[in-house]
């Protein structure tokens, strides 16, 4: 029989790199318990794309503040979004939630945005779950790290969270598709 000591560490080797192994499948969520003396937290990733419209004849995101042709940055730009969450890159794939809320320009030196902005889920346990992302997005950089800083049903109490986003395609007029990774550690 082994010991208690031997038991936990196993548990814990186990449940820590666990995580690295992963490889997530076009899943839209995947859950795992970690278990420890004292607690235990469930670590849930969510794995689906955003796709943002400014073109066309059906646009989720649209410019609702204009700036001066004069000006030589685009800070103050801003969109009111209104964009699906999809399980696959494709945007006639399964959605699984909308990305509700508003991105501004704010930076004079590159293509920063600030997001305020709502993950609404509409699909499976997370159906009427949401989280929301305050904070800076640089959309050029080949991953961006995002936090979260609100949750709610599923999700709550959250303990720890980290948003990564990669873009997948982008054209000329600003449509594009984002890979989004989340991991949510909660109680």
């Amino acid at each position: 029989m082994a010991s208690f000591a031997a038991q936990t560490l196993f548990i814990l080797f186990f449940t820590l790199f666990s995580a690295f192994f992963i490889k997530i499948n076009g899943e839209f969520s995947r859950q795992s318990i970690n278990m420890s003396i004292k607690h235990m937290e469930k670590i849930t990733r969510l794995h689906f794309y955003f796709h943002v419209i400014v073109d066309g004849k059906h646009p989720t995101a649209m410019q609702i503040i204009r700036l001066p042709n004069k000006t030589a940055t685009l800070v103050g730009t801003t969109f009111m979004v209104d964009d699906p969450l999809t399980e696959k890159p494709k945007p006639t794939s399964k959605l699984v939630g909308r990305a509700q809320g508003i991105s501004a320009f704010a930076s004079q030196s590159d293509f920063g945005l600030l997001m305020v902005m709502n993950f609404a889920f509409s699909e499976g346990i997370y159906n009427g779950s949401a989280i929301s992302i305050l904070g800076q997005n640089a959309v050029l950089d080949a991953v961006r790290e995002m936090s979260i800083v609100r949750e709610s049903n599923k999700f709550h109490p959250i303990r720890a969270c980290i948003t990564l986003a990669k873009i997948v395609w982008l054209n000329k007029y600003g449509d594009s598709i984002v890979e989004y990774n989340v991991s949510v550690v909660h109680l």
